[in-house]
């Protein structure tokens, strides 16, 4: 963590701040653990007394109406906390993810442009040489036919014959067009960083890049009562090798980063709106490359709410609640290293993920063998919050 990232911070408040019920959650050298906060203008107000966890929070009838007027237990200014958190301070309060006891679940290939690409990775099986090639002939056959295809209709179905026919049928197109989503599990629960944190790699990809996403929080009834944003780290030459890996692909120290805040639902802020959003993405290298991107909400082919429904109900409860990743539209092929082998990270960039009513999540990439080791789990919170007499 190095200074740099105080010039791309800008602000990681959303742009109407003021009116939002936005859950931040902290680390208090002095508690030794986390605490559950809400932004009341300049100032972190402590819900932890009310509301040991997030989980609690999200659960209450109405959390937004509870985080709004829950009386606070005590203030941390903001100021100081996100400049501690930017700077790499760890010895006074600084930012954690703003989940803690929810499952980290993924849905992926919920957008055409991401599903082609991972056709791509399947069919160049990892190898970025070949990837400018495969991509051409995919989207010579399917590029313009199956961009309005409502996944598990008939179709869609009709589709499927067709790309079998031509040789071009995938695992991927099948989530992507297909009645059932692809759902994961991305990371262990309280293993997610959060804003100015490291987001890591494997020292041994060489083809990899952010995923950034609209995550969901939803409850322990199944209800999405807010979302944040988020980065999907992802290792397409891992993954490309074979499905079979996606957990090493997905899964690793540093991998899964959300935040700045998570944003309640309430009149001011609806999943309509969430629905409507525009995720921004830029990554900024120390070698002067330089990448901007943005992703429509609007385009995602599996609605926000049906992936929810897909991932928790009579089929698999949650009893903490789930954090919920809805998939990117985001598949870099800008050449970087050399002609033909599209975008991968090199370590120090700086990824900023930004929408308007979720603030700016931004991260720099390490390797994930040399990103701080995660060490607190659920046994150190479950003592944690025990001996602070919170349980």
């Amino acid at each position: 963590m190095t200074m740099d990232l105080l010039d791309h911070s800008a602000a990681i408040l959303p742009e109407d701040a003021d009116r939002a019920v936005l859950i931040a959650r902290l680390h208090d050298p002095q508690d030794g653990g986390p605490s559950v906060a809400v932004l009341r203008g300049g100032d972190l107000a402590d819900l932890t007394p009310l509301a040991p966890t997030v989980a609690d929070l999200l659960d209450h009838p109405d959390p937004a109406a509870f985080a709004a007027t829950a009386p606070a237990a005590r203030t941390w200014p903001a100021a100081d906390v996100l400049h501690a958190t930017l700077t790499g301070r760890r010895d006074v309060p600084h930012y954690l993810a703003p989940c803690d006891l929810q499952v980290l679940k993924a849905c992926g290939v919920t957008f055409v442009r991401s599903m082609i690409e991972r056709v791509i990775e399947e069919r160049a099986a990892g190898d970025r040489a070949r990837a400018a090639a495969v991509r051409s002939r995919v989207r010579e056959v399917i590029g313009g036919h199956i961009g309005d295809l409502v996944p598990g209709s008939e179709a869609a179905a009709r589709a499927k014959d067709v790309l079998i026919a031509e040789g071009l049928w995938s695992q991927y197109l099948e989530v992507g067009i297909g009645p059932d989503a692809e759902v994961f599990t991305k990371a262990p629960v309280l293993s997610a960083v959060g804003v100015g944190s490291d987001v890591g790699i494997w020292s041994r990809s060489t083809w990899n890049n952010p995923e950034p996403e609209l995550v969901l929080a939803v409850d322990s009834r199944g209800r999405a009562v807010g979302a944040t944003l988020g980065n999907d780290v992802n290792l397409r030459d891992v993954e490309g090798r074979s499905a079979l890996l996606l957990g090493k692909a997905k899964d690793n120290n540093a991998s899964c980063s959300l935040g700045p805040f998570i944003r309640l639902f309430d009149d001011g802020f609806t999943i309509d709106d969430a629905r409507a959003l525009d995720i921004s993405l830029t990554i900024t290298g120390t070698d002067g490359f330089a990448l901007e991107s943005v992703s429509s909400l609007g385009e995602i082919s599996r609605d926000p709410l049906d992936l929810v429904a897909q991932t928790t109900g009579a089929l698999h409860q949650y009893p903490d609640g789930i954090m919920l990743f809805t998939g990117t539209m985001f598949a870099p092929t800008h050449d970087r290293d050399a002609p033909g082998e599209g975008f991968t990270h090199h370590l120090g960039d700086v990824v900023r993920i930004s929408a308007p009513h979720l603030g700016t999540l931004v991260n720099t990439v390490a390797h994930s063998e040399q990103a701080p080791p995660w060490t607190f789990g659920i046994r150190a919170l479950m003592a944690n919050l025990a001996g602070r007499g919170l349980l």
